[in-house]
């Protein structure tokens, strides 16, 4: 189930893209619907991306983002005179 919402995302978060490619083809950026077509598609785009971060993220493969903090360690007693 889990591997369909993460494809279903990238599908969903690629098609979106296609039409702004369409957008900018046709040559309609220039005027006011094409600019809030492709800000509407550019939103939808990256809620979809986000869900696609947030599914690897579950999964556990974006650990390596993530900077492990280690406590601070204490320094080693100095040693003592014979």
């Amino acid at each position: 189930m889990r591997a369909a919402t993460f494809l279903i995302s990238i599908i969903f978060c690629l098609a979106p893209v296609a039409g702004i490619a369409w957008i900018l083809i046709a040559g309609s950026i220039t005027t006011v619907d094409g600019l809030f077509m492709s800000l509407i598609l550019l939103s939808l785009s990256g809620v979809f991306l986000l869900n696609a971060v947030w599914e690897l993220e579950d999964r556990g493969l974006l650990s390596f983002l993530h900077k492990k903090k280690t406590a601070p360690g204490k320094k080693p007693p100095a040693p003592q005179p014979n």
